[in-house]
């Protein structure tokens, strides 16, 4: 097998390794099998135009096409010509799979299931990484630059991954790259002729096996793969990172309007609510008389494809000075007006911005935008609410039982929008739904009696150890089980009122705080919650509370029997009393356990962010990304840097005696063939100085002017090889500059580029560190004692 041919297939092992990360993402492994048949493809398609040979356009060319043809043959054959050709058709069909995955992507938590659109973007991907993989380090002959694709490949999947095995993928995906680059070294040592690895050092050793700067390499990666994996032990756990839930903005367009497609607050939870302690979140001062009511709401969740709920696509605006009146509020239902000012923590930087529901203005400096159907606010460009200070008026609606009960039916449109499940969905959730309410009246008697048997008398019970749940049969298994948390209790019962015909969606947000000594309330991550609301005409959205222990039972669905086990709505959430605090308490239905999704600190990235640099620790996390990123920068910049600073060093000053000079003519000699050998002159050790001078003047087709600077470079150091007493020469740092210039005038733009920023010298430092570590192991086994060995006995006769 051909050298280029062994680096071919190690570029593939290489990209299918850093594949690997992208296993955790989903539930079936399958893809990655798929995936490896079409890289094997693109793989041969590349190796055989490489032996054409085509030249090097036309074989990235030929893997481009051969990845399309095989894009098309995979996932849309039925809309392409012949099966093959990928015509307008098949190009809409892939459109419309990439937008089924980015939903996807968004719908799904990880592990998810593998769709046609996700499919289609885990094995595109692949095949554009390898792509690019296989053009740098075997059309291109760059084994290094084609780690930053892998890197790319590697990231992308942990930052989406929750997983504990992070650092076993990294391990995998790094050693594929250390093999690529040992590949291409044995490449262009072979192209050198055969190496010979010189006797044995010890009597008796086996011959052969591997070379010394081959020894070296793998001792050096396995020592950096060490590093890179014990190091992160020692520094403070990063959160949030390129992929928080903090975003980077999703207003589009020029700031006049323009949408927003949330992503799903469930699968970020996971990521970011990870506290190990109770923090304050929000500080409010309201004009609110009863604070047992005070819920703070940030998204609704309205679309519910069977397997979870996520906000819809909406449309947004500019923030209106006065917010219209709530959908379907009628002039009859007794409402007050109230003022709340809110103040975000430092460290929560959150996309939405957290309100009493229905707001009807606000005062906030900064770029927000409004979305009128779930009346909220969403951050443009950047925009999050670490460290704002606003000011809210809402609405405090307090609509009476018996106007809820004789609610008309709702508008068509809001009525088919806000009634629709899925045809999957199981029937025992329906069923549930019938028998429960069966008797009821009207929807609002169905409402209460959905919201009794989850709170009260249906046998539920507040678990924050119970799984959220994912697949069609999640609420199903909830019904069964009858344990969760807010959650499970507020899907249920959105979908069951669906069922029944009522308008549902389910809100995220945070349940009443903790009243404090001030006369603030003190809301806390273990405040954060989720609840139903359906739609009643002539009130509008109305919140419902089914989770035991959680939150307030609104006034407007208790029972007036007397006897009744209804829990008392002025209760606040945390079951404490309703007495002002020196600070917050901690919630009576949280343990001091870690807050996962499972747990009831909240169900949504929406309702907690990951901290930021606020807080003490602000200027060790600005040092450390500031040092990340000069990593980032000097890592890829190193062997020009080294170049720099070689060349620098060798053609500066030197001591201005006769050993001075010759040091010196001999470093102007090695940074003339060094400067060669980065465009491509490989050195000759075997010629005599002269030699050697004729042979850089005639590769590199140096004009005379550079041609004499070479030669009186080679004339200087025959006098310090061989003259008894060699004359000093002046100007030799001058010579090799010119020398050079002439040398990078005569070849194209990208040799220039390689020599400056990939030069072949750089080398050196390599070997340099491998000297540099056999001299330590000498002094080290110097300096160990010897043991003596016995001699004969001797004995006399």
């Amino acid at each position: 097998m051909s050298g280029r041919a062994r680096l071919a297939l190690c570029a593939a092992a290489a990209t299918l390794m850093a594949s690997c990360a992208l296993l955790p993402l989903v539930v079936q492994p399958m893809w990655l099998i798929e995936a490896a048949l079409l890289v094997a493809v693109q793989t041969g398609v590349g190796a055989a135009a490489r032996r054409v040979p085509l030249a090097r356009p036309l074989t990235v060319a030929a893997q481009v096409l051969v990845t399309l043809t095989l894009l098309t043959l995979v996932f849309v054959r039925e809309h392409a010509l012949v099966g093959l050709i990928p015509g307008p058709d098949a190009v809409e069909h892939f459109a419309a799979l990439l937008r089924q995955g980015s939903q996807d992507v968004s719908r799904y938590a990880t592990p998810a299931p593998v769709t046609d659109g996700i499919k289609l973007m885990l094995i595109g991907g692949v095949l554009v990484i390898h792509l690019l993989v296989d053009t740098l380090a075997v059309t291109f002959r760059a084994a290094a630059p084609a780690g930053l694709p892998l890197l790319a490949l590697y990231s992308v999947a942990a930052g989406l991954s929750a997983g504990s095995a992070d650092w076993l993928w990294f391990l995998v995906a790094a050693a594929g790259y250390l093999m690529l680059l040992l590949a291409e070294g044995r490449d262009r040592l072979a192209q050198w002729g055969r190496v010979f690895g010189g006797a044995p050092r010890t009597p008796g050793a086996p011959e052969g096996g591997a070379l010394a700067p081959v020894r070296t390499g793998r001792r050096i990666g396995a020592v950096a793969l060490g590093v890179a994996l014990v190091v992160p032990l020692a520094l403070p756990a990063m959160q949030g990172g390129l992929l928080g839930a903090a975003g980077t903005g999703v207003g589009a367009g020029d700031g006049t309007g323009g949408t927003i497609s949330a992503v799903n607050p469930l699968v970020s939870l996971r990521d970011n609510l990870n506290v190990n302690s109770d923090r304050q979140v929000l500080s409010l001062k309201t004009s609110a008389n009863d604070l047992s009511d005070m819920y703070v709401r940030i998204v609704s969740l309205d679309d519910f494809d069977g397997t979870t709920w996520k906000p819809s696509q909406r449309h947004i605006v500019n923030v209106p000075e006065v917010f219209p009146t709530p959908a379907g509020l009628s002039a009859d239902v007794k409402r007050t007006t109230i003022t709340t000012t809110i103040t975000a923590a430092d460290w929560y930087a959150q996309d939405w911005l957290p309100m009493p529901y229905p707001p009807s203005g606000v005062r906030i400096g900064g770029r927000w935008r409004y979305e009128p159907v779930g009346m909220t606010l969403v951050g443009d460009h950047g925009q999050n609410t670490r460290g704002a200070a606003y000011l809210v008026t809402s609405l405090d609606v307090r609509p009476t039982a018996k106007q809820l009960a004789a609610a008309p039916a709702p508008p068509a449109t809001l009525e088919r929008d806000y009634t629709k499940v899925p045809g999957g969905l199981p029937k025992v959730v329906s069923r549930t739904a019938r028998e429960v309410t069966s008797g009821a009246a009207n929807h609002y008697e169905e409402a209460v009696r959905l919201q009794d048997w989850f709170a009260v008398n249906g046998g539920f019970q507040y678990d924050t150890r119970v799984q959220i749940g994912h697949g069609p049969n999640a609420i199903a298994n909830f019904l069964r089980d009858r344990q969760g948390f807010c959650v499970h209790f507020s899907f249920a019962m959105a979908v069951m009122a669906r069922t029944l015909g009522i308008p549902a969606r389910v809100a995220v947000g945070f349940a009443p705080g903790t009243p404090q000594a001030d006369g603030s309330v003190s809301v806390s991550l273990r405040d954060a919650h989720a609840w139903p609301e359906l739609y009643f005409q002539g009130v509008g959205w109305t919140r419902f509370e089914p989770t035991p222990t959680r939150g307030s039972v609104p006034s407007y669905t208790q029972s007036e029997k007397p006897g009744s086990a209804q829990p008392d709505p002025a209760l606040p959430s945390h079951g404490s009393t309703a007495a002002p605090s020196a600070s917050a308490s901690a919630s009576a239905g949280c343990t001091d356990r870690t807050h996962r999704p499972d747990e009831c600190a909240g169900p949504s990235a929406a309702v907690v962010a990951p901290s930021g640099g606020g807080g003490p620790d602000g200027g060790l996390w600005a040092a450390l990304i500031a040092l990340g990123a000069l990593a980032v920068l000097v890592v890829p910049l190193s062997p020009m840097l080294w170049r720099a600073r070689a060349r620098s060093r060798r053609l500066g000053g030197h001591a201005r005696t006769g050993e001075g000079a010759a040091a010196h003519t001999l470093a102007a000699w090695q940074e003339l063939t060094d400067s060669a050998w980065d465009i491509g002159i490989v050195p000759d050790e075997s010629r005599t100085p002269r030699g050697a001078a004729d042979r850089i003047v005639r590769l590199g087709r140096l004009g005379p002017e550079a041609g004499a600077a070479v030669h009186r470079v080679a004339d200087a150091l025959e006098q310090v090889l061989y003259a008894p007493r060699p004359r000093p020469a002046a100007g030799l740092a001058e010579d090799v500059r010119r020398a050079i210039a002439g040398l990078h005038g005569e070849v194209n733009r990208r040799t220039r580029l390689r020599a400056l920023f990939a030069p072949r010298s750089a080398v050196r430092a390599l070997w340099a560190v491998s000297a540099r570590w056999a001299a330590l192991r000498a002094r080290a086994a110097a300096a160990l004692p010897t043991p003596r060995r016995p001699g004969p006995s001797q004995q006399r006769g």
